[in-house]
């Protein structure tokens, strides 16, 4: 019934269920330390850390109020740096520790915290859109292609040992350590066909510069884009199976210069291109003017390039209006 309500709100608050469900469960496996299964404010000030931390990495969410070129340039980058978690930790945690009474414990409870705000980053890490975690370091954005952002097979499993807690069937402790080894080794082996997959694509395209995966909400098939030097092609993998349904010409800036470098004095651009991998540009005149257009060719939809950016200009090549963003409703493939 959580998800059935959470999809009608949107695919983002999907991902937000499943981080707080995540939370949740790790407030459990903190059932492990003795000083936690026997004090219960100790155990409420750890799961209120555990399920904050776990969803405040998303706090960026508020950059959608100056505009979705701020919240691109924002999401998923400086709040998922490596500062952050520890940030979290301590802006989480020490308050929680207050309010229930348990400061002698506060390093457990910033720990917990931590550990709550880490796991969200790894679990967006493993997604195909990916984070700047290695900000200052780096601004640089990785992503595993492992994971679907919202994955049913580990939030089937969270919400039923979490429902067995509730309902005090099993022990906390054991079962949450049991519940998040299995995890571990879920994702591993996720990591696992995804870099198989990536191996029979090298070999059927002859070698890509770089190809980017999308696993399908069940996990049993992969969108793909692979950039082929002069062309991007972009496809589906399902039963080892490999389909190319598109290939894109690539159209070079310097073909259009005057055009382009106009549209690019638009701020939505910018945040656009600073995220961005495999660009597809186009320029189309127009009676009055120009339209501009960058597409990221790894997200497809329907033999279509999903999420971009696109300007139009006058005759002078003056900015008349700019859009960035998604070209589908939220709960539509490819899910990132």
């Amino acid at each position: 019934m959580l998800t059935l309500i959470l999809q009608v709100k949107g695919w983002g608050q999907v991902d937000t269920g499943s981080h707080l469900l995540f939370g949740a469960t790790l407030g459990g496996l903190a059932m492990l330390s003795p000083a936690v299964s026997i004090q219960p404010e100790l155990m409420y000030a750890v799961l209120a850390g555990t399920v904050i931390g776990s969803h405040a990495p998303d706090f960026d969410v508020f950059a959608r109020l100056k505009g979705r070129a701020a919240y691109i340039r924002h999401h998923r980058g400086i709040t998922h740096s490596l500062p952050a978690p520890l940030v979290w930790a301590a802006v989480i945690g020490i308050p929680s520790a207050m309010i229930f009474g348990v400061m002698e414990h506060v390093l457990l409870v910033m720990l917990w915290t931590l550990a709550a705000a880490l796991f969200h980053v790894i679990l967006d890490l493993f997604n195909a859109y990916g984070v700047q975690c290695f900000r200052p370091v780096s601004s640089r954005w990785w992503h595993l292609d492992a994971l679907c952002l919202f994955d049913p097979y580990l939030f089937a499993a969270h919400a039923a040992c979490l429902s067995m807690w509730m309902f005090h069937i099993l022990p906390a402790g054991p079962m949450f350590a049991a519940l998040y080894g299995g995890t571990v080794v879920y994702i591993a082996l996720r990591l696992r066909l995804r870099w198989r997959v990536r191996r029979r694509l090298n070999r059927f395209l002859g070698g890509a510069v770089g190809i980017t995966l999308v696993p399908s909400l069940l996990g049993n098939s992969w969108q793909f884009t692979a950039d082929c030097g002069d062309c991007y092609r972009a496809g589906t993998v399902k039963r080892g199976l490999i389909t190319v349904d598109s290939t894109v010409k690539k159209l070079r800036a310097n073909q259009h210069v005057p055009v382009v470098k106009a549209a690019m004095e638009a701020d939505g651009v910018r945040a656009f291109l600073g995220f961005a991998e495999q660009v597809h540009l186009q320029v189309e005149q127009k009676h009055d003017g120009y339209e501009v257009s960058w597409k990221d060719v790894r997200f497809w939809r329907d033999n279509q390039m999903a999420f971009g950016a696109l300007v139009t200009l006058d005759r002078n090549m003056n900015v008349l209006g700019q859009h960035i963003g998604w070209n589908k409703r939220s709960w539509e493939s490819p899910h990132v």
